[in-house]
């Protein structure tokens, strides 16, 4: 619902067009996330002043259409039917103008003051792509502004037009389509009664009449108005004869006819002679072949990239962290005054020294491959890998973003074709290291045993994500929906972008994460001053001490550890009372091994645990528990035996 008396002015298109960097140039570091009422769809908004008036965007999910077939479209799309914004911006990938405009097309018909902006124009450029902007507004009816959005181009002007069509309240005219088909919409659109519960006009509640025959309007007609269902089933069973098609593909054609006459009519093509750079780095980068080397090159270097640049920052950040603690020490004496500044201490050196050293190069590398283009080829070539474990490419995103932080990772599955799909990758993801896991893997295995340790790690992690997709694929038998990826065109990156969304993520962990490392630091000091940790770690000493082989003192950490995975490694230093340093002197090179693969495989952090509760539900948040912990326990248990012989 409106919140103020703001415009509401949604941002629409099909899925990488560009829509979202377009929205985050105009809204920048003010934009929101939320669920839309009632929903657990996000999406983001934002309060803008541009000269003097407040608009408040919002930018939908992408949709290929204004037929709602998938979850998030549906919600967007009531969204847009329901709430009836004051404005719609269509933003379209201009480098394939001709199919992009079937939506545009769909959007006139609504009959909401409209404007397209029309992105990537570089893009289309390079693709020989030239757009006649005047003729394209005069055969659509609606203003058209060129847009560059990873460049912040024509985003003033596209406000312009937004402050102007508002001003205005300009709306659309539907644009006419084949004599028989357009005289049985208009046919239709008089049988409507005027009680009926028509979507914005009754044009566009008579084509989704007729184009979607299984949506809720049949079960109302059947209720509702019997005679007015005989027309609409008199009126679809004349297109299907005269076409000899059913009558949602002769709406379709239509759209998809007119789409590319505009197209044509605005536009020419002109034949390039020379292949493009693009065509070419993507025939290398998708080969067959050198494809995976390709990918395997880019994840080594991903990793060692991080390890360069966060090992050397650790060591530097240690020194002085290490010298204060020795200086309280002698000051303050052993009492609850040092427990507690020792215990500030660690957890903010801790995410000083330990965390962010890692943690900010790995967000940064993550917005480069994104800002580039390569994730979704990426998950083109994991297509094939995945299939072998019962999913499809698109299950490679999650598992991406799962390297940054397992929670959006969870959220993300939402694009996922069936809950099969949602339930087995979301099962797989608190298996793939986050930030917080790669950190205690780099600062702990890495640093002390050497980055091919770490990097063994990860294979491995890959192979038990192949081997549990497997198992779970045996018990989720539902047939799983075909592959639909689209491959967005590769970029220049953009560092202005790439900045921003190491901010925001960095942010987060500061307002988040931090304070929860602090906090945890201090009460293990408490609790180790009061010797409260002792009756922790003798309830966990089967566990820990018994079957893991790891010093008794370690048990605390596991219990803090569920909050942030970051608080065990800060927190094994705190419990074992030793320094970064001299950690070799108090534990064996084994029992650091077992440590890292306990806590990277053990139950998932708590704010994991939660949004699998909300997205999936309180079974399956139980079942990843439940999963975590055993694979964590088995595996520890194998490699303990190993590490003896």
């Amino acid at each position: 619902m409106k919140q103020n008396n703001f415009p509401d002015i949604v941002f629409i298109g099909q899925p990488n067009s560009g829509k979202s960097t377009l929205f985050n140039a105009i809204a920048g570091f003010k934009a929101e996330t939320s669920n839309f009422p009632g929903t657990t769809v996000e999406h983001s908004h934002s309060s803008v002043n541009f000269k003097g008036e407040l608009l408040n965007i919002i930018d939908l999910p992408g949709t290929y259409s204004l037929y709602p077939s998938g979850e998030v479209e549906k919600v967007a799309l009531k969204h847009l039917f329901v709430e009836k914004p004051d404005l719609v911006v269509n933003v379209i990938d201009t480098s394939i103008l001709g199919r992009s405009l079937e939506m545009t097309l769909e959007l006139i018909e609504l009959g909401y003051p409209l404007v397209v902006a029309l992105n990537m124009m570089d893009l289309a450029e390079k693709k020989g792509i030239e757009v006649d902007i005047k003729k394209l507004e005069s055969l659509l009816g609606v203003p058209v502004i060129p847009t560059i959005a990873t460049h912040g181009r024509g985003i003033k002007e596209l406000l312009d037009s937004v402050l102007s069509v508002l001003s205005e309240k300009k709306t659309p005219s539907p644009i006419e389509w084949s004599k028989d088909v357009e005289d049985k919409i208009v046919e239709l659109g008089k049988l409507i009664p005027p009680d009926f519960p028509i979507v914005s006009n009754k044009r566009f509640t008579a084509v989704k009449m007729i184009e979607a025959e299984r949506l809720v309007f049949n079960r109302m007609l059947r209720e509702m108005n019997p005679s007015l269902k005989e027309h609409l089933d008199n009126i679809r069973g004349k297109l299907e004869e005269q076409h000899n098609a059913p009558a949602y593909e002769v709406i379709a054609a239509e759209r998809h006819h007119l789409a590319f006459k505009i197209f044509e009519e605005s536009c020419r093509v002109t034949r390039r002679k020379k292949i493009g750079w693009q065509k070419r780095v993507d025939d290398i980068v998708m080969h067959p072949l050198l494809g995976y080397v390709i990918l395997l090159g880019v994840f080594l270097a991903f990793f060692f990239v991080i390890f360069k640049v966060g090992n050397p920052l650790e060591e530097l950040l240690l020194g002085p962290l290490n010298s204060l603690k020795d200086y309280l020490a002698v000051h303050l004496g052993r009492g609850l005054l040092f427990y507690l500044a020792e215990g500030l201490i660690q957890g903010i050196g801790g995410g000083v020294a330990i965390v962010l050293p890692y943690f900010i190069p790995l967000l940064f590398l993550m917005s480069l491959l994104e800002d580039i283009g390569y994730l979704a080829r990426a998950s083109f070539l994991m297509d094939t890998f995945m299939h072998r474990i019962g999913l499809h490419g698109n299950s490679v995103s999650p598992f991406i973003l799962g390297f940054g932080c397992n929670v959006p990772a969870v959220i993300s599955t939402r694009i996922l074709g069936s809950r099969r799909d949602r339930i087995i990758t979301t099962l797989l993801i608190p298996f793939v290291p986050c930030s917080a896991r790669t950190t205690i893997i780099l600062a702990l295995v890495a640093f002390y045993l050497g980055p091919f340790w770490a990097l063994g790690f990860y294979i491995f992690n890959i192979f038990l994500l192949g081997v549990l997709g497997r198992i779970l694929s045996f018990f989720f038998r539902e047939p799983s929906p075909g592959l639909i990826l689209e491959i967005p065109t590769l970029k220049m990156p953009s560092l202005k972008n790439m900045a921003r969304k190491t901010f925001v993520h960095l942010k987060s962990f500061i307002k988040f994460a931090w304070p929860i490392l602090i906090a945890g630091s201090v009460v293990l000091a408490l609790m180790q001053y009061f010797q409260l940790d002792k009756y922790v770690n003798l309830v966990l000493s089967p566990l820990v001490e018994k079957a893991l082989g790891l010093p008794r003192e370690l048990g605390v950490t596991l219990v803090f550890g569920f909050l942030r995975k970051e608080l065990s490694l800060v927190m094994m230093l705190q419990a074992l009372g030793t320094s970064y340093q001299d950690l070799m002197n108090v534990i064996t090179y084994q029992q650091m091994v077992i440590f890292v693969v306990f806590i990277s495989f053990f139950i998932p952090c708590l704010s994991t645990v939660a949004i699998i509760w909300r997205e999936i539900g309180r079974k399956i948040a139980l079942l990843s528990v439940a999963l975590n912990t055993a694979v964590a326990v088995v595996i520890s248990l194998v490699m303990r035996l190993i590490l003896k012989l």
